[in-house]
């Protein structure tokens, strides 16, 4: 898929990997909408790449299709979908005082993979109806964000391995469902990433966590995450697949 003149939606976009993945798919010449809770971080963002920003929740049918609709209005309509956005709310099964409450694992299912599925089915319904590319006959390119930990979860992963556990299972059938209508799916797995989430950890232990990384020994740059994007998206033969970019991690127990 030619990125140039295609209209990309990140979800998620207004930091961390998704930042970098707006910044790029813009860069390249998409006309870029950052689709993010965070509406200040988003409309600046969007005010320095040149795209729109969408004040955008998941889970919320109204806000996605609008974050959808805002890229349709690119030149030649929705052709890209980045989706980022997630939360990695840390939660035992049983804590010190007996069984986790359900809720706490069920708001980051929710917003992890329902809310992966929700921006899939309302970006991919609006791309069925778009022209195929008249290069690759490619309607779309949508590409999702699992975890390392969706493998290898450690303990007090217990939603969020499951949520990307889940995102991880879905990107085959739905790859397959979607070919009907030329629209490629494929997801990335990203290993230990520099992003916000990191941010706020002690430096000891973001220290720690990069010499866990076999090679390079570091945490990633979200700009490598934007560049596997970037590839996936360029890369035709690229479906159905998830690819996991963590520099050969393995995650510990603890």
């Amino acid at each position: 898929m030619q990125i140039s003149g295609a209209g990309a939606v990140v979800f998620g976009g207004a930091s961390g990997l998704g930042e970098a993945t707006a910044r790029r798919l813009a860069q390249e010449g998409a006309f870029v909408v950052v689709a993010d809770l965070a509406t200040d971080r988003a409309e600046a963002l969007a005010a320095e790449i040149g795209g729109v920003a969408v004040t955008c929740d998941v889970l919320d049918e109204a806000t996605v299709q609008a974050a959808v609709d805002a890229a349709g209005e690119a030149e030649r309509g929705l052709r890209v979908a980045v989706v980022c956005a997630g939360l990695a709310t840390p939660g035992k099964l049983l804590g010190r005082s007996g069984p986790t409450p359900l809720d706490r694992f069920a708001t980051v299912i929710q917003v992890n993979l329902l809310g992966t599925i929700n921006a899939l089915r309302l970006a991919t319904g609006a791309m069925a109806s778009a022209e195929p590319d008249a290069v690759t006959g490619e309607r779309g390119v949508c590409v999702l964000t699992a975890s390392a930990a969706a493998y290898d979860g450690q303990i007090g992963q217990v939603a969020y391995a499951a949520s990307k556990g889940g995102v991880v299972g879905l990107t085959l059938p739905v790859a397959r469902e979607l070919a009907a209508h030329a629209i490629r799916v494929v997801t990335i797995a990203p290993g230990l990433f520099d992003t916000p989430m990191m941010s706020g950890l002690p430096e000891q232990v973001r220290t720690d966590l990069a010499a866990t990384v076999p090679f390079p020994s570091r945490l990633g740059d979200p700009a490598e995450y934007a560049d596997l994007v970037e590839h996936v998206v360029t890369n035709a033969m690229l479906n159905g697949e998830v690819i996991r970019l963590d520099g050969a991690v393995r995650m510990a127990p603890r």
